[in-house]
């Protein structure tokens, strides 16, 4: 009987990750973490509970689970992630009428402390992109496209990897990027850095085969570069013109958010720009912008 439960346990979950992989087109990584955490928490009740059957699953359950992740020491933003994936699976089985109720319904998501963004000094970080820093050479040339892209269009780490020559269009001045569960957009880029691409494709081009590899950004086999590749080129450079302690692909997303708010753009633009699904996502980054506005005030009006 044991054995039954678990193998049916399974098979749903198994057709859970499929309809977020291939329904909701969620990306690979989301989903790994999804299956993760689930099989974290049926391995919990299994020992703590001795139910094999994750689809039977109590409240009770549940927010025990949640305080043994707490007394492991998990953040709050980590343990309230792996409650999100037991809500997504249990929304699943209520929809396909597997169970009449959902157990997570009642169970709340810890407090969290709001972490503002991290991001770049804009004159910095400008001084030292237009500073003689890179080589002269293949790799210089692509690390100097791999800071001005995530730089000068806010794209993430994974959208970067995934962009093909092909997406670069040079009449228009933009590049298409294939965004989180498969959403195509169109941001523009300035003639600087479509100027620096092409003659980083020339290069490319001449080094490795024109068949070799159709992504943009390659490492120096020319085999299609990788997380751990953009990460540590990133945290190379930043670490010589910033003192944060965050210096990952994502920071450079933060700071080009950042500071198109502080010029002045658009919050709905920015959302575009980022591929953000809803405004609250974006509205993140006019805490910054406020924190520099009162900075302004305070330094410049009379009666600050």
């Amino acid at each position: 009987m044991l054995v039954l439960c678990v193998t049916l346990s399974i098979n749903m979950v198994d057709s859970f990750l499929k309809y977020i992989s291939f329904e909701k087109r969620y990306s690979q990584h989301t989903v790994k973490s999804y299956q993760i955490d689930l099989e974290q928490f049926q391995s919990y009740i299994l020992h703590k509970f001795h139910v094999a059957d994750i689809t039977t699953a109590t409240q009770l359950m549940i927010r025990a689970w949640v305080l043994s992740l707490m007394d492991d020491a998990l953040s709050p933003r980590s343990v309230n992630r792996k409650l999100a994936s037991l809500r997504s699976y249990f929304k699943f089985l209520v929809k396909r009428d597997v169970i009449s109720q959902n157990p997570t319904a009642k169970v709340r998501s810890l407090k969290t402390q709001k972490e503002l963004p991290n991001f770049a000094d804009e004159q910095e970080l400008s001084a030292y992109l237009n500073s003689d820093v890179f080589e002269d050479s293949f790799e210089g040339r692509r690390d100097q496209l791999i800071l001005e892209l995530l730089y000068g269009t806010g794209i993430r780490q994974a959208e970067l990897l995934g962009l093909k020559v092909s997406d670069i269009d040079k009449n228009q001045s933009t590049i298409k990027v294939l965004g989180k569960r498969n959403k195509e957009r169109i941001i523009p880029i300035s003639n600087a850095l479509l100027n620096l691409t092409e003659k980083y494709i020339y290069e490319k081009n001449h080094v490795f085969s024109h068949d070799q590899n159709s992504f943009l950004i390659v490492n120096n086999s020319g085999d299609s570069a990788y997380p751990v590749l953009i990460y540590r080129v990133v945290k190379k450079y930043l670490s010589q013109v910033s003192s944060l302690d965050k210096k990952s692909p994502h920071v450079l997303r933060h700071t080009f958010a950042t500071h198109l708010l502080n010029k002045g753009a658009d919050l709905n633009a920015v959302k575009d720009l980022l591929g953000h699904s809803s405004l609250a996502a974006t509205q993140v980054y006019t805490h910054n912008s406020l924190e520099k506005l009162k900075s302004v005030f305070d330094q410049a009006h009379p009666k600050a």
